[in-house]
């Protein structure tokens, strides 16, 4: 018998017991209620051995059963994620961005050369303003000042050129200054 069969029948001896008046207490048998006692204790550490190991045994079931479901977890997420990596919407998804990034880098790498070029039109136009601007009013200066220098050049020339034929006449015992007078009155007429 176990012990759950040894306390129901203990129950039972309670139930059917003889009651005292008046006092709510009942008699037992005692060598019957002490044979039950006496089963109840031997069969007890068999009844303790069994539930110790049916708390062990579902002990161990439990840590199986969690191991296993981390591992089935696990290999769900390993597969879920390899699904999702060889998916052909993640592989659309990669090839369109991949796409949009080269389209991207075409479109820099275009707007950089349209503003090199504007930039090269800009100093282009520029430098045919300063050209311009050179012809215009630098080449006008210029001519004006070589024209005057021309003119202080050849004014020096005659002034030398008057001065050695003085030196020349001086050398030959010449006198020069009245020759020099005369040149300058019949020239003075002519100026007027």
């Amino acid at each position: 018998m176990t012990v759950l069969d040894l306390l129901t029948e203990l129950e039972d001896v309670i139930k059917t017991a003889s009651t005292v008046p008046l006092t709510g207490k009942i008699m037992v048998d005692a060598s019957e209620v002490q044979e039950i006692i006496d089963d109840i204790r031997a069969c007890l550490p068999d009844d303790v051995k069994q539930a110790q190991w049916v708390k062990e045994e579902r002990d161990k079931i439990l840590v199986e059963a969690k191991k296993e479901y981390k591992r089935l977890i696990s290999e769900a997420q390993k597969q879920a994620d390899y699904m999702v990596d060889n998916d052909d919407i993640t592989l659309k998804a990669r090839k369109y961005a991949n796409a949009i990034g080269e389209a991207a880098d075409d479109y820099s790498r275009e707007l950089k050369m349209r503003t090199y070029d504007y930039l090269d039109k800009m100093l282009f136009d520029m430098q045919a303003k300063m050209t311009s601007l050179n012809d215009k009013y630098l080449k006008e200066i210029y001519d004006t000042m070589e024209k005057t220098f021309v003119g202080i050049d050849e004014e020096l020339q005659v002034n030398r050129d008057e001065l050695k034929e003085m030196a020349i006449r001086t050398r030959n015992g010449e006198e020069w200054l009245e020759a020099y007078e005369g040149q300058s009155a019949e020239a003075e007429p002519e100026e007027n």
